[in-house]
């Protein structure tokens, strides 16, 4: 493997220390399980209160990331800087706004989440929000997909994501939730109004737990034999019919 192919990797515990508490915007965390020392509980330590995902992996899986002195930890730069729903919500009410996020519950593919921040910007959807584990890495790979969208809108990376769908249900926004279970279809309903669009992973879908706080669920009619679409051309449709709606 060659060592340039990760241009956004910090290895070694003091480096991976000094860029969070530099406030250095970090993707997540890896390191090796059972790493005891005196400088990793100082790493914990750093870590602890700070929205970073810090995963415990073989000492293989950080060996394929560099051979170099990395002491068990390595850690990867976001290139964007991640924003905070509870902020952001109540900014676009006081802007006058009638808000529209989108949340991606566990989008693993990096195309189809780049495919879908694309549509997202182009539409003027407020933001996008998304679990601190579980879902695909914004790396320069999302950033081309996304033809540059995720460096233009506002991304959410939120611990508890049913914490903040009930957050956003508390600040008045409606939350629909993509199913092809659904019975209500997709142009049936109204999205004039602050609403909250839930698009779920391309295996198992919105995840139980995020589909019980929906308060809509609607479908895309399939004609044809295969019973799905991919989840970036779905959220397309969704996305701007939203729009239509808003717009007249």
């Amino acid at each position: 493997m060659q060592e340039n192919r990760y241009d956004n990797l910090i290895f070694g515990i003091r480096a991976v220390i000094e860029a969070v508490e530099a406030g250095q915007e970090i993707d997540k965390i890896f390191v090796k399980k059972d790493l005891q020392s005196d400088l990793a509980k100082e790493l914990y330590a750093t870590v602890r209160g700070r929205n970073i995902p810090v995963v415990k992996v073989p000492i293989e899986k950080i060996n394929r990331f560099t051979r170099k002195n990395h002491q068990g930890v390595v850690a990867f730069i976001s290139p964007v800087a991640y924003a905070r729903t509870t902020q952001i919500i109540p900014a676009l009410y006081e802007a006058g706004k009638n808000p529209f996020v989108v949340i991606l519950d566990g989008i693993t593919d990096v195309r189809n989440f780049g495919a879908i921040a694309r549509t997202c910007e182009c539409a003027g959807v407020d933001a996008i929000i998304i679990a601190q584990s579980g879902n695909a890495p914004i790396n320069a790979d999302a950033i081309k997909t996304s033809a540059g969208a995720l460096m233009n809108i506002p991304v959410c990376r939120e611990h508890n994501l049913p914490f903040i769908v009930n957050f956003l249900k508390e600040s008045g926004l409606s939350i629909i939730a993509a199913s092809e279970k659904a019975v209500c279809d997709y142009d049936a309903i109204d999205y004039n109004k602050p609403i909250a669009l839930v698009m779920g992973s391309e295996e198992k879908g919105i995840s139980p737990e995020i589909m019980q706080l929906c308060d809509e669920h609607v479908r895309i009619p399939m004609r044809g034999n295969i019973e799905s679409l991919n989840v970036s051309v779905a959220a397309g449709i969704l996305i701007y019919e939203a729009i239509k709606h808003r717009d007249l």
